[in-house]
């Protein structure tokens, strides 16, 4: 995590309490959703603590997880733009706390609170370039580059190689849906993964920055 993305989240938290009152913290327990694809639009969510993964099911039946966000996360914000049902599922992956804020309200803190603005706009900015970092993954590189990045990214490893991060427990099966592939695939590339020592489990998986060389290897 940078120390620019730091200092949001801590933004954010401390503008988030100011207002909390006002709106309804609710609790998670895993798997428990949040809301389902085709509900009405009518609040936005910030993520105090936990995750939640986004999963989309086409016409055809087919569900596939696009993203999964976290801690200092806003999730719904499609309402503000006055989408009217919610375009996708959102699924606690683990005990979540989230704060519901009525669209009224967040209309209304991004009007008075120029601060909140600010940083709710540099947060937007970041996510949609990290939907189409995402699209761009998926469209040109193969399984194992996928992989890696996922983890990458759930790891907050940025540039530097030699650090290395805990990701909490996740199943291969959800990052299966995440890359677009089948479950053994996973595995196959997790267990080489293991061997060129990019990852190890402990309490949790963790992962080295180095394994940023499989992106980059062509």
């Amino acid at each position: 995590m940078t120390p620019k993305t730091a200092s949001s989240l801590l933004g954010f938290s401390t503008l988030i309490a100011r207002i909390v009152d006002k709106n309804i913290v609710r609790e998670y327990k895993k798997k428990q959703i949040i809301f389902s694809q085709g509900d009405s639009a009518d609040a936005v969510f910030y993520i105090l603590n936990g995750k939640i993964k986004f999963t989309l099911v086409s016409k055809q039946g087919k569900q596939a997880v696009l993203s999964i966000l976290e801690k200092g996360s806003f999730l719904g914000e499609q309402c503000l733009t006055g989408v009217p049902f919610r375009p996708f599922t959102a699924t606690a992956i683990e005990p979540t706390t989230i704060v519901r804020i009525e669209k009224k309200s967040m209309v209304r803190q991004l009007h008075q609170e120029p601060e909140f603005s600010e940083l709710f706009t540099s947060y937007m900015l970041s996510h949609s370039l990290r939907v189409e970092e995402d699209l761009v993954d998926h469209l040109f590189n193969s399984s194992e580059k996928r992989l890696a990045r996922i983890l990458l990214l759930l790891a907050h490893v940025g540039k530097d190689a030699n650090f290395e991060h805990v990701i909490p427990k996740i199943s291969q099966d959800t990052l299966a849906e995440m890359v677009g592939t089948k479950r053994p695939r996973i595995s196959f590339f997790m267990k080489k993964f293991k061997e060129l020592g990019f990852v190890h489990r402990s309490d949790g998986l963790t992962v080295h920055g180095s394994l940023i060389n499989i992106i980059h290897n062509d």
